[in-house]
């Protein structure tokens, strides 16, 4: 579509009328003497309504607005990992040389550096037929990454021309044989954030996302291609959450998209990311990390398109076969960014103001994840991890009620439980992962055969302690049976050597599968000895102070675990043995 030019009508904080051109929805447009960046959200008749991504104060009516042509793009390309842009890919270190630590109204920067040169080095050659996915070539693009440069997604034709050596983004690799004028390809690609990039096939769930925190993978696990909410109130962890996520889940590309959060929050991680080590390579684990920043403070209608931002690049890493994750956080700032452009365009509210379409907006988002099969035949599969903010911890609230429905995993941060100082603050009897029973095939055959009957086991003492909570503070613990007092022990140790965990330190930071199977089978092992103790009419008293249990804790910051466990489940064993001897009432 050819542009056009109109003028400025009306002005509403970010939504600027426009009249006099032609526009499609969700077309670009530039926007008054400053040239801001817009996007079409409304046509009615002769007028245009434009949601512009930058702060309007100062425009007048009458000023220019041109229409560009083309949707909201993304670029990609070499160059994404170790990034960190702004809610409409705008590279904020670019930015802050061009002008400082204030960002100018008005500054373009393309997302993707047009002077550096890759070493491009072609897998297809020439003759081949390639179609849309299909792998041209690699670029080393951090130390270790190996980034795909795929046909462009509606392009296909016999291999003409294909280059090995040092290119520009921009500069042309391959050229197609297709009919018509040929097609020229470069390792740029842009693609509009709306629209889903599309896959050859989608697959059901199988295979665990491994975080290496513990209530995460025992009782909540969320499947690679899963979707999970994390909801919960000011001050309960979601940030530290999800950026212990991002740290060290099994993903190999983290895209982290800070959406509307607080500017200290964001700050904290676009220093911290730089400075961590991968896990699994010991290479900084920006080398496979993409940040976007959008903070409360920036422009309402760029943070609306922040995190269409974030999900259209892990699609990118995706098609190239890759298993990526991305954290929206949070959903909540999201959706209040449309509420408030949806009350500029006086739409009609639904529930609490929000806009008839929240749950439409959540469900698309949500649905761009998945396990799948790419056109290139590679598996890929891309994990949404979206945190919730809502007011006063209330889970009844739209966003939170509409993002469960679509989602499949669901952590439930606790405000109690944080006060109290159990982080991360999970609340195990709100939270439910409906990966259990597919992810159950996985576990037996890579962790232990036993897996899912601790997991169930676990539950079921963490429920029976709720159910006895309320007596015992009516009459106390010691007025309990003595078997119910067996209980509340085996919970506690579940629930402080097990489901707390130290994010900031070295070793309890990050817990293998293993680790926490041989917890399970420690923290299990004393409940059925202390059991069959009782059993044999040995005094509760006596199981209780049974010493080894309290050292299971001690494993959670020992590297050598398996060593120290097995010496707890030998003393414990030779403690039981004693009290089997001489210890009976």
């Amino acid at each position: 579509m050819a542009t056009s030019k109109g003028t400025i009508y009306r002005i509403a904080g970010p939504v600027v009328v426009a009249k006099g051109m032609q526009a499609r929805m969700y077309d670009v447009i530039r926007v008054g003497k400053e040239r801001l960046m817009g996007e079409v959200i409304r046509i009615e008749g002769d007028f245009i309504t434009v949601q512009v991504y930058e702060d309007t104060s100062g425009i007048q009516p009458g000023e220019p607005v041109e229409n560009t042509g083309e949707q909201l793009p993304v670029e990609l390309g070499p160059g994404l990992l170790g990034s960190i842009y702004d809610g409409i890919q705008r590279p904020l270190p670019v930015l802050k040389q061009k002008m400082g630590d204030f960002i100018a109204r008005g500054v373009e920067a393309p997302g993707l550096d047009r002077k550096k040169e890759w070493h491009f080095k072609a897998i297809a050659k020439k003759g081949d037929k390639v179609r849309e996915g299909h792998v041209l070539g690699e670029v080393e693009e951090t130390k270790g990454f190996i980034h795909r440069i795929m046909v462009p997604l509606g392009v296909s034709g016999t291999i003409k021309e294909i280059k090995t050596g040092d290119f520009k983004v921009e500069d042309i690799v391959c050229t197609l044989d297709n009919g018509n004028d040929g097609a020229k390809i470069s390792m740029l690609q842009r693609w509009p954030v709306r629209r889903a990039r599309s896959v050859k096939k989608k697959l059901a769930p199988e295979t665990p996302l491994v975080t290496g925190q513990r209530i995460f993978d025992i009782l909540f696990p969320l499947a690679k291609g899963g979707t999970a909410a994390i909801p919960g109130p000011f001050g309960a962890g979601k940030t530290v959450s999800q950026q212990q996520l991002a740290k060290w889940c099994d993903a190999d590309i983290i895209v982290y998209v800070g959406c509307g959060e607080r500017g200290n929050e964001m700050t904290e991680v676009l220093t911290e990311f730089p400075e961590l080590k991968d896990p699994r390579s010991g290479l900084p684990l920006m080398n496979r990390t993409v940040l976007i920043a959008n903070t409360s403070n920036m422009p309402v209608a760029a943070r609306e398109a922040s995190v269409y931002t974030g999900v259209t690049i892990a699609e990118y890493f995706r098609d190239m076969g890759y298993s990526v994750a991305i954290m929206a956080d949070s959903t909540s700032r999201w959706a209040e960014a449309m509420r408030e452009i949806s009350s500029r365009l006086e739409e009609m509210p639904g529930e609490e103001g929000y806009p008839a379409y929240l749950a439409t907006k959540l469900a698309e988002f949500y649905e761009r994840a998945g396990p799948v099969i790419n056109h290139n035949e590679s598996k890929g599969s891309l994990s949404i991890i979206g945190a919730v903010s809502p007011p006063g911890g209330d889970f009844s609230e739209p966003v939170t009620q509409n993002t469960l429905r679509v989602t499949k995993t669901f952590w439930a941060l606790d405000a109690k439980l944080a006060q109290r100082r159990h982080f991360p603050s999970i609340n195990w009897l709100n939270s439910y992962s409906l990966y259990l029973d597919a992810l159950e095939p996985w576990f037996v055959k890579n962790v232990a055969a036993d897996w899912r009957i601790l997991v169930n086991r676990m539950m079921g003492y963490l429920q029976e302690e709720d159910k006895l909570l309320e007596i015992v503070q009516l009459v106390g613990s010691d007025a309990l049976p003595e078997k119910q007092q067996l209980i509340l022990e085996v919970a506690r140790l579940i629930r402080e050597f097990l489901l707390q965990q130290n994010a900031f330190h070295e070793v309890d930071t990050y817990c293998p599968l293993k680790k926490s199977h041989m917890m399970m089978t420690t923290i299990l092992n004393y409940a059925d000895l202390a059991q069959a103790s009782l059993d044999q009419g040995i005094k509760i008293k006596q199981l209780l102070d049974i010493k080894a249990k309290d050292r299971i804790g001690e494993a959670k910051f020992d590297k050598d675990y398996a060593r120290l466990l097995q010496e707890v489940q030998q003393q414990m064993q030779e403690e039981f043995d004693k009290l089997a001897r001489g210890g009976r009432r």
